[in-house]
């Protein structure tokens, strides 16, 4: 495991290693497509070319809320695969957001690629452009097998992917929002495990606390952005679905596992869930993986109070205030409780 860490960091710090690897992975895929369209044509065209939305579990988050670790119990659970960050989401789901904010009368336009009189035709095109895009990610995969689709980032999208998708499974899966600026702000300072992955112009200069002020309003206003459509798309999905709190997940992550399965319709027996979780559990994290500048950080609720300072925890919060209401998570640092 930590060689291969090793690599991947390798890979990631070389433009080079990462061209020969990304060149290698495509024609790696191109065949395998070639040879999943061949079976299906001797076949008789029987094999489907699409994936069963009905078996799509969606979910939607923000960075650093924990998604790697459910996606890792979910396809331990169920028989099928993960299309991992396709970020479809953020394709559609941005473009969108930012028209309908900045400039909301050119949703009324005819020929305007996402208005609304044509909504019906592109919400039908969606539909077919993730399906299809899907299963060229995973031509293995057939309709009885289940695809994860984890998507940190792409809740901003959901709206849009969940009309074009009503019966896709969906998770809405909500953290705390200092805690979650405070992880984001762990990983991308010089020695964290983001920033080496991150290209010369996305990386950011945190040596003063007023640009780390200034990233804070960025996260939190993006917080706001992801979390308020990913709540408004579960609020009106009529698939089924369920919203999880990370906090609920560390604390208590068998029984949340367990909800988590009844809701979305996905049997499971006991035995199954409690070795899953047993297997994925932080204990069984190796210790040199974890800390600060890691990815596996802290796994704890409320960990910004040691993280943020007074003045960061302030900005995040009133940003933020709507949604620490609706999740019911308290205030801070003299502040009154929200809830």
């Amino acid at each position: 495991m930590l060689r291969l860490t090793r690599i991947k960091r390798a890979v990631k710090r070389s433009p080079t290693l990462r061209n020969i690897y990304f060149r290698a992975a495509t024609l790696h895929h191109r065949a395998r497509l070639r040879g999943a369209r061949l079976r299906s044509s001797l076949e008789g065209g029987k094999q489907p070319r699409s994936v069963n939305p009905e078996n799509m579990i969606w979910i939607f988050c923000t960075a650093r809320s924990g998604s790697t670790w459910l996606k890792s119990m979910l396809s331990d659970l169920v028989e099928g695969e993960v299309w991992e960050e396709p970020k479809v989401g953020r394709l559609f789901g941005e473009f969108y957001t930012r028209y309908a904010r900045e400039k909301p009368n050119q949703l009324g336009r005819v020929n305007f690629v996402l208005g609304d009189p044509t909504r019906e035709a592109w919400t039908k095109a969606l539909r077919n452009f993730v399906l299809h895009t899907a299963w060229a990610s995973h031509p293995s995969i057939t309709p009885e097998r289940y695809l994860i689709v984890k998507e940190p980032g792409g809740a901003i999208g959901a709206p849009l992917l969940m009309d074009a998708l009503p019966e896709s499974r969906m998770v809405l899966l909500v953290r705390d929002p200092r805690d979650f600026v405070a992880s984001v702000l762990d990983a991308v300072k010089n020695d964290g495990w983001m920033y080496e992955g991150l290209d010369e112009w996305a990386r950011r200069d945190l040596s003063s606390e007023r640009n780390i002020l200034r990233y804070v309003r960025v996260l939190s206003k993006q917080y706001v952005r992801q979390m308020s459509n990913g709540k408004r798309a579960f609020d009106s999905h009529e698939g089924r679905k369920v919203l999880l709190k990370y906090d609920d997940l560390r604390a208590d992550t068998l029984s949340t596992m367990r909800h988590l399965c009844a809701a979305l319709a996905i049997p499971v027996d006991e035995r199954s869930l409690a070795r899953v979780v047993g297997k994925h559990s932080w204990e069984k994290i190796s210790e040199k993986e974890k800390g600060a500048g890691k990815f596996y950080r802290k796994a704890t609720s409320g960990g910004w109070r040691e993280d943020l300072t007074p003045e960061q925890a302030r900005i995040v919060e009133v940003i933020t205030a709507p949604l620490l209401e609706q999740f019911s998570w308290s205030g801070s640092l003299g502040r009154a409780s929200l809830k």
